[in-house]
C-alpha cells in the first residue's frame, strides 16, 4: 500500500511538472510559455540582426542599456507628479525630458530606437526595457535577463530631477534612489552596469570614454578600479562630475568615486570584487525590478524565455585583477569591516585603454537639447 502512494505521489508531481512547463507553438515556430509573448521575436530577430548588428558589447548595447535607467527611473513613492516608471516617457516626450542635463547623451539612444519603435506593434515602454535586456545578452559574464511585458506607456513627461547626477553627493543619491523604491545594495548592484558603460557626456572634449578597463566585459574590474588611487584624467580634466582616475583612457564618475568610499556603501561596493558570481546574481535581480518600476507586475506576462542566453565569461576572464604596474598599496580601502582582496597584478606596461567606438546609428536629428527629438511612433496595424 505504501508503495502504491509514493508511486502516484511521483505520477502527480510528474504531471504538476509538466503543466508547470507547458509550451506553446507560436506561428513562426518559437516556443513560449504564454502566447502574447509571440509578439516579442519579430522585435527581436530585427534588433539582433539590425540595431545589434555585429555589436559584441559595444556602443548600441551601452546606449540601449543607458536609457532604460534613464526612463525607469522617473518615479517616486511620494510625488506622483514625478512620473509612472518604466512608461517609455523619455522617448513619448524626448524634446522635453531629453534637455535635462541628467539625460545629456540619451539622443543617441533616441536615435538608434526610435526607428524600431515605430516598425513594431509593441509600446514604447516595453520596447525600450526590451533592447536594454537584449542589449545584455551581448556581454559576456551577464546572467539572462528577466522580462515582464505589458508596460503602459506615459501620459506625461517625468519632471527634471529623478536622475541621479554624476556630481551629487552620496546622500542626495540614496535618497533619490529610495524615494523610487531601492535600497543602497540595490543601487550597488544596478551600477554594476558601469562594467560595461562609458560616457558621452562628462567631458565635452572626448566620447565614448569607459568606466573601467574591460568595458565589453560585464566583469568586478569596474568595483576594483574605482577602488584605486587617482592619479590621473583621460582628458584635460577639470570636468563637473569627474574625478581622477587610476588608469589612463579610463573616466571616474565622481559619485561612484564617492559610494565606493562612503562608509553607507563602500563594503557593499567591495563585495562585488573578484566575485562575478554575486555581482551577476544582484544586478541580474535589480535589473528586473528596475525594468517594472512604476508599473503594475501583476498585470504583465513574464516573457523572460524570449530572451537569448548572454555569452559564457570563463573562469579565468572572470578573476579580477589590478592593472599594469599597481597593486595592493594603490587602494584607497574604504570598507572597515572586510580587508581589500590581494589581486594578482596584470603583467605588461600601463596601458591607455581606448574609447568605446560610436555606432553611426546613435547619430540623427535629435540633438542634446532635446531639439529634433519628435517622437511621433507611427505603429503598424
Amino acid at each position: 500500500m505504501l508503495t502504491t502512494t509514493f508511486a502516484l505521489l511521483a505520477a502527480l508531481v510528474t504531471i504538476s511538472d509538466a503543466a508547470l512547463t507547458r509550451r506553446a507553438a507560436c506561428p513562426d515556430g518559437n516556443m513560449v510559455s504564454n502566447l502574447a509573448c509571440c509578439a516579442l521575436f519579430p522585435v527581436l530577430e530585427d534588433i539582433q540582426k539590425n540595431m545589434f548588428a555585429d555589436d559584441t558589447c559595444s556602443d548600441a548595447a551601452h546606449t540601449a542599456l543607458r536609457v532604460a535607467f534613464h526612463d525607469a527611473i522617473g518615479f517616486s513613492k511620494t510625488q506622483s507628479s514625478f512620473g509612472t516608471g518604466a512608461d517609455g516617457s523619455i522617448f513619448i516626450f524626448a524634446e522635453q525630458e531629453l534637455s535635462y542635463d541628467a539625460n545629456l547623451g540619451i539622443a543617441d539612444a533616441f536615435n538608434l530606437e526610435a526607428p524600431f519603435i515605430s516598425n513594431h506593434t509593441i509600446g514604447v515602454a516595453d520596447f525600450i526595457q526590451f533592447a536594454a535586456a537584449v542589449s545584455l545578452t551581448r556581454c559576456p559574464g551577464v546572467l539572462r535577463p528577466t522580462f515582464m511585458f505589458g508596460r503602459v506607456d506615459a501620459k506625461a513627461p517625468a519632471p527634471d530631477g529623478t536622475v541621479p547626477e554624476p556630481f551629487q553627493d552620496v546622500k542626495t543619491i540614496l535618497a533619490r534612489m529610495a524615494d523610487a523604491g531601492f535600497t543602497p545594495a540595490e543601487l550597488v548592484a544596478l551600477l554594476a552596469s558601469h562594467s560595461i558603460a562609458g560616457a558621452d557626456d562628462v567631458d565635452p572634449n572626448l566620447s565614448g570614454l569607459p568606466f573601467d578597463s574591460t568595458p565589453s566585459v560585464f566583469d568586478t574590474q569596474f568595483f576594483v578600479e574605482t577602488q584605486l588611487r587617482g592619479t590621473l584624467f583621460p582628458g584635460t580634466g577639470g570636468n563637473q562630475g569627474e574625478v581622477e582616475s587610476a588608469v589612463a583612457g579610463v573616466l571616474r564618475l565622481q559619485s561612484d568615486s564617492l559610494l565606493a568610499r562612503d562608509s553607507a556603501t563602500s563594503c557593499l561596493w567591495q563585495a562585488n570584487v573578484n566575485n562575478q558570481a554575486f555581482m551577476a546574481s544582484t544586478f541580474q535581480k535589480a535589473f528586473a525590478k528596475m525594468q517594472v518600476v512604476g508599473q503594475n507586475a501583476a498585470t504583465l506576462i513574464d516573457c523572460s524565455d524570449v530572451i537569448p542566453e548572454p555569452p559564457v565569461l570563463s573562469a579565468s576572464a572572470a578573476k579580477a585583477f589590478f592593472p599594469p604596474g599597481l597593486t595592493l598599496s594603490n587602494v584607497e580601502q574604504a570598507c572597515s569591516s572586510t580587508p581589500f582582496p590581494n589581486l594578482p597584478t596584470k603583467s605588461g606596461a600601463p596601458e591607455h585603454v581606448p574609447s568605446i567606438v560610436p555606432d553611426p546609428a546613435t547619430a540623427g536629428a535629435c540633438q542634446d537639447d532635446g531639439s529634433g527629438c519628435v517622437a511621433k511612433f507611427t505603429k503598424p496595424a
